[in-house]
């Protein structure tokens, strides 16, 4: 079965995210410089069987098109569309990431992360990654990931 890849796009730096490949769970990957992307993602869609790509969007964008446009929403959607050009066949899905870097400072706080590490620039994407990931599974349940 392939997994899901969860992106926590970022101007200057990205989180990535992988399911398992039964995709029930979402595990953080690492955070990348985003001007090497598209390299760690060729890494990622060649290493195993990729279902597709799971963006993490603010607010209701990512639900509706209808929430207010951040700073981040345009190169976010630019970004979906390099996805779509690069692996035509594969999905990219948008998800409401409201609240993701909260969660991923408690969840990293919850699973005994020291603060030092929490305060890197970079260390709590991949955690935001796979929560905005975890979202996706959540929503769709299982019966609709194949």
């Amino acid at each position: 079965m392939s997994r899901w890849i969860g992106i926590d796009f970022g101007v200057v730096r990205t989180g990535l995210a992988f399911t398992d490949a039964a995709r029930l769970m979402a595990f953080p990957d690492q955070t990348v410089p985003t001007n090497t992307l598209i390299s760690r993602l060729e890494n990622l869609v060649n290493a195993e069987p990729c279902a597709g790509f799971v963006l993490g969007l603010p607010n209701a964008w990512a639900m509706n098109k209808q929430g207010a446009a951040t700073h981040s929403t345009g190169p976010i959607l630019e970004f979906q569309q390099q996805l779509r050009e690069k692996w035509p066949g594969l999905p990219v899905h948008l998800v409401d990431e409201t609240n993701t870097s909260n969660e991923a400072v408690q969840a990293s706080i919850a699973g005994g992360m020291k603060k030092k590490k929490r305060r890197e620039k970079g260390s709590l994407d991949a955690v935001a990654a796979a929560l905005i990931l975890q979202r996706f599974l959540t929503q769709k349940g299982p019966e609709h990931l194949g």
